[in-house]
């Protein structure tokens, strides 16, 4: 399946029973609600397809993974409802990632910042490469973190949530990310992580379905609350959005 649109793109390909899901946004593969949106429908629906067993996900292009949040709609909320809605969009991919029935890794060639880290920290394993530094940049502008903080924290452990968190404008770099859980393995190149990935979902999908499921399942214990925390996360993230710190320093990066 492939949909081209003004905001972004999502393409799946299916084979050997692995579904590769690729999005792409000309910013730097940020995340319109629209595009969320439809990668929440493509996580659902993978979820029942029987002929597979293990998904892919990754960016297009060679540069950053995930730029997160679309800057554009978030300087365009305007209200409580408008800012609940975006932000419910990361929440509604997280919980996809969460209950798909599929073990999902993630492929990552570039920086991530944001929800991207958040959709990162949701995949049950994830190569990348030396280029993919993490940051989570939201405090800077007056909100945080708080939709993706419960799979990242899932992830990475507090106190290392606290640092990415509370140190906002430093890019933290791969090795870093995959001391403290959220890669699994680091490689030079993106040709070597494509050889990488292509090799360990051959291995995956090779495995009894029924016990990677079961195996999806303990590894997401304990989260079942999820459905609605994220939710109240976002309405968190929607309150702040509309306050004044954050429109000033919203249009302060709209002018640079």
């Amino acid at each position: 399946m492939t949909t081209l649109r003004q905001n972004g793109s999502l393409f799946t390909n299916i084979q050997n029973n692995i579904a590769t899901i690729e999005f792409g946004h000309p910013a730097s593969n940020s995340f319109p609600s629209e595009l969320l949106d439809r990668l929440t429908k493509e996580f659902n629906k993978l979820s029942l397809n029987d002929e597979i067993v293990v998904i892919i996900l990754k960016s297009e292009g060679e540069k950053a993974f995930c730029a997160g949040a679309s800057f554009d709609e978030l300087v365009a909320i305007s209200n409580l409802e408008e800012g609940e809605k975006f932000f419910a969009g990361f929440a509604n991919v997280i919980n996809a990632m969460r209950t798909c029935s599929k073990l999902i890794v993630g492929r990552v060639q570039g920086k991530i910042v944001g929800g991207g880290v958040g959709l990162a920290s949701a995949c049950d394993y994830v190569l990348a490469t030396e280029a993919a530094s993490i940051k989570l940049s939201e405090l800077t502008i007056g909100i945080g973190p708080f939709v993706i903080e419960p799979a990242v924290k899932r992830k990475i452990g507090l106190a290392a949530l606290s640092e990415l968190t509370l140190d906002a404008t430093s890019w933290k770099n791969a090795y870093w990310a995959k001391e403290k859980g959220l890669y699994a393995k680091v490689f030079e190149s993106i040709k070597e992580l494509d050889d990488e990935v292509d090799v360990f979902a051959q291995k995956l999908a090779s495995y009894n379905p029924s016990a990677l499921a079961k195996m999806k399942k303990v590894l997401w214990q304990n989260t079942n609350n999820w459905d609605a925390l994220l939710l109240e996360r976002a309405k968190i993230s929607g309150e702040l959005v509309l306050s004044e710190f954050t429109k000033t320093a919203l249009a302060k990066f709209s002018k640079k």
